[in-house]
């Protein structure tokens, strides 16, 4: 992550994609610090729905066994940045589920950090992204793997939609190991909605409004699931994808 207070450019590989102008308006980012304790818990959750720009840095410390669940909707900003920085000590934790819907001329970006500083520590991130309109979506999402960090298991999933060929899909998972006996994988694709399965749900008496809801529900709860507060994430995203599918048709 960039520190220098200048405003970046599209040279910086963590802002390639970002609408500058709008950053512009918004920078220098505060970060915020997020500490758990050795051995605590704790889960947390960012909704962002509204209509202007917003930015956040997020800089997390976890101790030795400690956990946190943090789940991410950002489903409306013009413009919209998340930037998580992970530090994970012996035994830790960490879980990102994270899930961003555009439509129009939106801009939304997550960018994360995980550095997996002790040994036998988890992580595990999941972002699904659907896109309408002209909207962009990116992902930039680095795992790093400290030397004596052995035993490591970390994951990334990172899957884009697009309802529209006119919107873009961005994703850059990236690994960077320096330890043995670890368990890393990444996971990255970006597509459209099946059509045989839009077929089959419209031959059940579905709409196609419907029948593109039902299928962006299953693929968002991807991002949800487990989480404490499930349900009420899933509602946000479902009203909002209702939002998209009108705009796709």
């Amino acid at each position: 992550m960039s520190v220098d207070l200048a405003l970046p450019t599209r040279k910086d590989e963590d802002f390639r994609y970002s609408d500058i102008e709008a950053l512009a308006t918004l920078w220098p980012v505060q970060r915020e610090q997020i500490v758990i304790a050795d051995g605590c818990e704790d889960a947390r959750q960012i909704v962002e729905t509204g209509e202007g720009a917003v930015a956040r840095h997020l800089v997390i410390t976890l101790g030795k066994g400690a956990k946190l669940d943090l789940r991410v909707l950002t489903a409306g900003p013009v413009y919209g940045r998340i930037a998580i920085d992970v530090t994970l000590a012996e035994g830790a934790d960490f879980t990102l589920g994270a899930a961003q819907l555009a439509t129009g001329s939106e801009t939304l970006e997550i960018v994360t950090d995980v550095n997996h500083a002790g040994p036998d520590a988890t992580s595990a991130q999941v972002v699904r992204t659907v896109l309408a309109g002209h909207s962009t979506g990116t992902y930039l999402g680095r795992i790093a793997v400290a030397r004596g960090a052995d035993g490591t298991d970390a994951e990334q999933s990172v899957r884009a939609m697009l309802l529209d060929r006119t919107a873009t899909a961005n994703a850059r998972p990236e690994l960077e190991i320096f330890a043995d006996d670890v368990k890393a994988a990444h996971g990255c694709a970006v597509g459209e909605l099946d059509a045989q399965g839009l077929f089959y749900l419209m031959s059940r008496g579905l709409t196609p409004p419907q029948a593109k809801r039902l299928m962006l529900q299953a693929f968002i709860a991807e991002a949800f699931t487990g989480a404490p507060g499930e349900e009420a994430l899933s509602e946000a995203a479902l009203s909002r994808l209702g939002q998209l599918v009108e705009t796709g048709l």
